[in-house]
């Protein structure tokens, strides 16, 4: 199956899930359900986002890690197991499986730190700040008399 007809299969068997899309990714694809990351496609293997909750139950079923090789060749295991065979052929298949991958995804953005931004307040407060010590700056000061030294 070519690369973009494999993907379409993974997507198609997605679908009863939600939204399916796919990008690009690392050599290979991967594929969210609702703007969500929860499976791979590397090498015409698909690959469900595991957590904790169900790796044993991907295992029982014979499916593999994704692992790929690091500097000193160090192997890197990946929170992504291969789909069991039989999910392969048909959605209805897939469907318990693909919940399980999303439920992970979930649980793992649920997990994963908040993105920081600053508040507009303090944004505008620092340029505010930043002008007014420009155009201190920029202003002449006035003299001072200095005191007579004494003899």
């Amino acid at each position: 199956m070519s690369d973009s007809g494999f993907v379409s299969h993974c997507l198609e068997l997605l679908t009863p899930l939600g939204h399916t899309s796919s990008r690009r990714m690392f050599g290979g694809h991967a594929l969210y359900i609702d703007g969500l990351c929860m499976a791979l496609i590397i090498q015409d293997t698909l690959y469900l986002k595991v957590d904790d909750t169900h790796r044993a139950l991907f295992e029982r079923a014979g499916c593999k890690p994704f692992t790929y090789a690091g500097k000193n060749d160090e192997v890197h295991v990946m929170s992504y197991y291969t789909a069991p065979e039989e999910a392969m052929e048909s959605p209805a298949e897939m469907l318990p499986w693909a919940r399980r991958g999303l439920a992970a995804a979930v649980a793992a953005r649920a997990k994963a730190p908040a993105k920081k931004k600053a508040p507009a307040k303090k944004v505008v407060a620092k340029k505010v700040a930043a002008k007014k010590a420009v155009a201190r700056k920029a202003a002449p000061r006035a003299s001072t008399p200095k005191k007579a030294a004494k003899p």
